[in-house]
């Protein structure tokens, strides 16, 4: 199996994320935005139920409040607040659904035998982030963990410290987040070339 990478171009991604507003595929691109603004594993979002997107009065959240999620790896609890694109998106979906149980999963497929929701597959997933990646140019090293690792690589590029990023991706060193996060050691020369004190 080939590492995925992460995004690493902005543009490719508001393609991406245009596309997905322009065919009105609302699920997918709060499924994308959530990834890439959060840092979250593909099965934390997937597991992820309409009740923890709706505070206790009934309100969505915006951007601003507090999300906690369960990590189904780790078991500790990864609090983060949502940033203005998560709750854009969540509020396209949202609204663009007729009904929302509390009770559903957030990223659902279809219903079972018993009328249940369930949510979609990591293999649906991954389809569905290829499909938007091709379109877009972005042919190889796509797959669900690029979302957390775009995610841990543009905070990298912002001047985010090394290691509020390993925290928040929970590594061990910051050697493996600087590997996970695919900084490359044609990267890490350019900055020594750059320097020239």
């Amino acid at each position: 199996m080939k590492e995925v990478q992460p995004i690493r171009d902005t543009k490719k991604i508001d393609a991406m994320k245009s596309i997905m507003k322009g065919e009105s595929n609302y699920r997918d691109l709060l499924l994308f935005v959530l990834g890439i603004n959060t840092g979250l594993r593909i099965s934390d979002i997937l597991a992820l139920k309409w009740s923890s997107l709706i505070n206790g009065g009934g309100r969505l959240l915006k951007a601003g409040d507090q999300l906690n999620v369960v990590e189904i790896k780790t078991k500790k609890i990864k609090s983060f607040m949502i940033n203005r694109s998560v709750a854009e998106a969540l509020k396209l979906y949202y609204d663009a659904l007729a009904n929302v149980n509390p009770d559903d999963p957030v990223f659902s497929s279809r219903k079972t035998d018993d009328g249940s929701l369930q949510p979609i597959t990591r293999i649906a997933a991954w389809q569905m982030l290829n499909r938007y990646a091709n379109m877009v140019g972005l042919n190889e090293g796509i797959g669900t963990h690029t979302l957390r690792k775009t995610f841990g690589y543009h905070l990298y590029k912002k001047g985010v410290a090394l290691e509020y990023i390993q925290k928040m991706l929970n590594h061990s060193s910051p050697a493996i987040t600087l590997r996970y996060i695919g900084i490359t050691q044609e990267q890490l020369n350019d900055i020594y070339v750059e320097l020239n004190l």
